[in-house]
């Protein structure tokens, strides 16, 4: 028989399991999942699905070459993404060509105009926020739109009009500045002062748009080397993540150019591909090392240089010797791009740069002008194809493992 002391303290451990249970229940339909790092909106991170293909971003790179190209020129180049079935484009959004001249002037209208393009055909736009206008670059360093600000919150200031302006044309993804860890921030990279451009940019840019999505400029995968100004991407990232920056962006962009080696390709020193996770030193252990590792990584940049001293054209080239590769071998890259990027659970996007090379034989040396899906007279080269059906088969797997969601959204 139960004493009156014995009810009571059997009702006592029912609610207080029950007030267990609740919480439990409240936590597990209430809790939202882990942002990738501030939390801000944007793109959707890609996951890997147990039931198909993940779930992938991919467009094409430009550079700065849409915003000199005539109407037709650019109804072309961004035509290319949408019948490759690409979704994003990036290009770069100039401060040096916004504000050549003064702090009181704004040129938008180039912008504008590719803002816009892309808008009419539903794509949407990575946009590459860098290149200090004279006016804004520190002393000493005047001749060189790659100069670092004299003042980051003058730069900030800038991205914050740029979002106001481009967020109601579907603006809302953002990298801040290209391949930092290079002379591209000029005279040397410097992780502290990009750190602190970064922080501030990235403040801006969700003052101005709750959408904003931030991420870590691209970093070039080299070696270190103090006599080229280089600093490894490895290096790189630990200095900026040793100072918070992955705790202020959405994303890290990381340009793992391969060839003459395919991206998939296993190889006995790691690509710069098997760097994002693969390789001793890589990018994701550096994130997991500062608290961040489900940072997703986009691959901003990723291609291959063709028709120029050192060409390759089987892959088995000495990486060292091979700065350029044949047209054919170009294609087989660009066919291996898109699946070798979905395999990988921490990449969330891909991008082929670029789409139309910039030199003609005369400059064949200079690589940079080579990377195409078309040539310098606007004629295809096979990549163009390539590229395309790879994206196709892509979505076609997607769509045969029954993914609802679109890519990019």
């Amino acid at each position: 028989m139960m004493t009156h002391s014995g009810k009571r303290q059997r009702l006592i451990i029912a609610l207080g399991a029950f007030v267990v249970s609740l919480i439990a229940t409240l936590l597990a339909v209430d809790t939202p999942p882990a942002a990738p790092a501030s939390g801000s909106g944007g793109p959707a991170t890609p996951s890997a699905s147990a039931s198909g293909p993940r779930e992938l971003n991919i467009g094409i790179a430009y550079g700065d070459r849409l915003t000199w190209v005539s109407d037709t020129e650019l109804a072309i180049g961004l035509d290319d993404a949408v019948n490759s079935k690409a979704r994003w484009i990036r290009v770069d959004l100039s401060w040096n060509n916004i504000q050549p001249d003064s702090a009181k002037n704004y040129e938008w209208q180039r912008f504008d105009r590719i803002a816009k393009a892309a808008q009419d055909r539903h794509l949407e736009v990575l946009a590459t926020i860098g290149y200090t206008p004279k006016w804004a670059r520190r002393s000493g360093c005047g001749g060189d739109p790659s100069c670092a600000p004299a003042h980051p919150e003058a730069f900030a200031a800038f991205a914050q009009k740029a979002a106001e302006r481009y967020a109601p044309m579907g603006v809302h993804t953002w990298e801040i500045w290209n391949e930092p860890n290079l002379p591209f921030w000029a005279p040397k990279p410097d992780p502290a002062a990009y750190t602190t451009l970064l922080k501030s940019t990235a403040a801006s840019l969700r003052a101005a748009d709750k959408q904003a999505y931030v991420m870590l400029g691209g970093l070039a995968a080299v070696a270190t080397a103090q006599s080229d100004g280089y600093v490894s991407q490895f290096d790189f990232l630990n200095a900026v993540c040793e100072l918070g920056a992955n705790k202020v962006v959405d994303a890290i962009a990381y340009h793992p150019y391969t060839y003459p080696h395919l991206p998939s390709e296993k190889t006995d020193f790691g690509t710069a591909f098997e760097g994002i996770s693969s390789t001793h030193d890589n990018l994701v252990g550096i994130l997991e090392r500062y608290g961040t590792p489900n940072l997703p990584i986009w691959l901003t940049e990723t291609g291959a240089a063709t028709n120029g001293p050192g060409q390759a054209s089987d892959g088995k080239t000495t990486p060292a010797n091979a700065t350029h590769v044949t047209e054919d071998l170009q294609a087989a890259i660009a066919t291996d791009t898109i699946p070798a990027s979905a395999a990988n659970p921490h990449v969330a996007a891909v991008f082929w740069y670029s789409d139309q090379d910039s030199g003609t034989d005369k400059d064949k040396a200079h690589r940079s002008m080579f990377y195409g899906l078309r040539r310098y007279d606007g004629t295809p080269k096979p990549a163009l194809a390539a590229f395309g059906a790879a994206v196709a088969a892509y979505r076609d797997k997607l769509a045969a493992a029954g993914s609802s969601a679109s890519p990019g959204h």
